[in-house]
């Protein structure tokens, strides 16, 4: 595979080492220079890295191949500032996490908004580049440490742990911000699909957002008796034909973390109320076939959500603090980076795979 020449401004005097993909699942220990600290910058010690799906989608190119050299995924990133610019606005010591967006211009009409995350010259944290002039591939977390804009590193929760931090920063961002944006509360009937990584924090956050109804919807029983724990007020099994037809135009707001390849569409849609909103937020690798008569019909809308700005950001972790919100977490070692990956793509965790360093041993 060439690299491109995108690392123009590197410090040589520092070195980060992470666990690699080349365009397939098994990870090498790489190693690459950071750019150097910047005014605004922070370098952080990484303690903890959550694994999302996204990292899956990523290392093994089932979104496209990998273009940019060997990708350091990781997007769910916990640890202690070890080095902080001047203008940061963070502490060396602090603990701090960061997410899928690292930096953005600051001043488009996106950022003036708040959505820093569809900002033209944003920078996702790997298999990306910087667009700020000073050149440089981005890499992760799964790593020892990581440079970023401190305008993008947000302060932990005192009583939230590092290791349940880590997947605020994409499962609990990414399952929040929707809620919140589409009106989420007591007055709206609520369906998460899928009761993974995503959907195990979003049953949490409807519940504590005091949703009249929230629904849990699997393609199986096996994880019905844990969606009443996280939350949910009734659980439908998608394979039951009784279940899912007495769940028919009953939902206000269904958020689909997680979907079949092979789902019947109109089927999928058809469990959302007249006037009712369908969220995605799973990306699934092949084109979504989508009959008009589901939508025109009962005036469905189908939209899209992706991360969140940092104001959402703050408020999500300030949100989860105040009400208890935590992800279910298996620890596992971050030098044995493989086979956590292997365990999250198995299906295996309940509900979220966090790798943690040796430096996250010692807190």
């Amino acid at each position: 595979m060439s690299v491109p020449q995108y690392n123009s401004c590197e410090d040589k005097s520092a070195t980060f080492t992470g666990w690699a993909s080349t365009g397939t699942a098994h990870l090498k220990p790489w190693s690459y220079y950071p750019r150097p600290l910047g005014p605004k910058d922070v370098e952080i010690e990484i303690t903890h890295g959550g694994c999302c799906g996204s990292d899956i989608h990523t290392i093994t190119s089932g979104w496209g191949e990998l273009k940019l050299g060997p990708v350091i995924a990781g997007h769910e990133i916990i640890g202690k500032v070890a080095m902080a610019g001047p203008e940061s606005g963070h502490q060396v010591g602090d603990i701090v996490g960061a997410g899928g967006l690292i930096d953005a211009c600051g001043h488009c009409v996106e950022c003036n908004r708040g959505q820093e995350q569809l900002c033209g010259q944003r920078a996702f944290v790997f298999n990306d580049t910087f667009k700020d002039g000073r050149g440089g591939i981005t890499q992760g977390g799964f790593a020892d440490r990581i440079r970023v804009n401190g305008d993008f590193v947000y302060k932990v929760p005192a009583n939230i742990s590092p290791a349940e931090a880590a997947p605020l920063f994409c499962a609990g961002l990414t399952t929040y911000a929707p809620l919140r944006d589409h009106g989420a509360g007591p007055d709206k009937t609520l369906g998460v699909i899928g009761i993974g990584g995503l959907g195990h924090m979003a049953i949490q956050w409807a519940a504590a957002m005091k949703c009249k109804e929230v629904v849990a919807i699997s393609t199986s029983d096996r994880k019905r008796e844990e969606a009443f724990k996280l939350g949910a007020t009734k659980f439908v099994n998608s394979k039951s034909h009784e279940e899912f037809k007495a769940a028919a135009m009953s939902l206000d707001i269904v958020l689909c973390t997680s979907i079949d390849k092979n789902a019947d569409w109109g089927e999928i849609l058809s469990l959302v109320a007249n006037g009712g909103k369908f969220i995605m937020l799973a990306m699934p690798e092949s084109p979504m076939v989508i009959p008009p008569a589901a939508l025109i019909f009962r005036q469905v809308s189908i939209v899209g959500s992706m991360i969140g700005g940092r104001g959402t950001t703050t408020e999500m972790l300030e949100f989860a603090s105040k009400h208890n919100v935590r992800p279910w977490i298996k620890k596992m070692p971050m030098l044995d980076a493989n086979a956590a990956i292997k365990h999250m793509m198995e299906g295996g965790p309940r509900y979220r795979v966090v790798m943690e360093t040796e430096a996250g041993t010692k807190m």
